[in-house]
């Protein structure tokens, strides 16, 4: 009966994947699928800000009091949602066909998640964890940390 249905999750998943394919992200395993839309709306919502490059589409991701620390070139890096959110370039990136992202996996207990997001770039590879709150009813991402690898060059 498991494979069967497993089987069937991932021919969902195929259907789905040419919509999926224009955002840039994978789509979810079957592990993530069954993780509530709710709780998976803000993570959603920041994967699309990041496709897009636009600001609104971010901004329902994150609690209004959301701060981002993390990593890069072995430098600390901490700001507001705000912050980051502000950062967003109104379009896509240049090299958006070559850039892929995905949920790797959501923990939920009760009113509290955490989730872990693959950014996949030509030059970096960021790798997310996101700590959630469901607050008055809505899923909203309270806190991000990173982790930023560049990558070597192709040769």
């Amino acid at each position: 009966m498991k494979p069967l249905i497993i089987a069937a999750a991932l021919a969902v998943a195929m259907a789905a994947a040419p919509a999926l394919a224009q955002h840039h992200w994978t789509p979810h395993s079957p592990t993530v699928q069954a993780v509530d839309a709710d709780v998976r709306a803000p993570l959603e919502a920041y994967l699309r800000g990041h496709a897009t490059g636009l600001a609104d589409e971010f901004r329902p991701a994150f609690h209004p009091d959301a701060e981002l620390w993390g990593m890069r070139n072995g430098a600390l890096i901490r700001m507001t949602a705000e912050q980051y959110i502000g950062r967003a370039s109104g379009a896509p990136a240049a090299d958006e066909a070559q850039r892929r992202r995905w949920i790797e996996s959501i923990d939920v207990t009760g009113d509290t998640a955490v989730a872990k997001i693959v950014l996949d770039y030509p030059t970096v590879r960021f790798t997310d964890y996101m700590a959630l709150s469901r607050i008055d009813g809505r899923w909203v991402i309270v806190n991000k940390m990173f982790q930023a690898d560049p990558k070597a060059p192709a040769t």
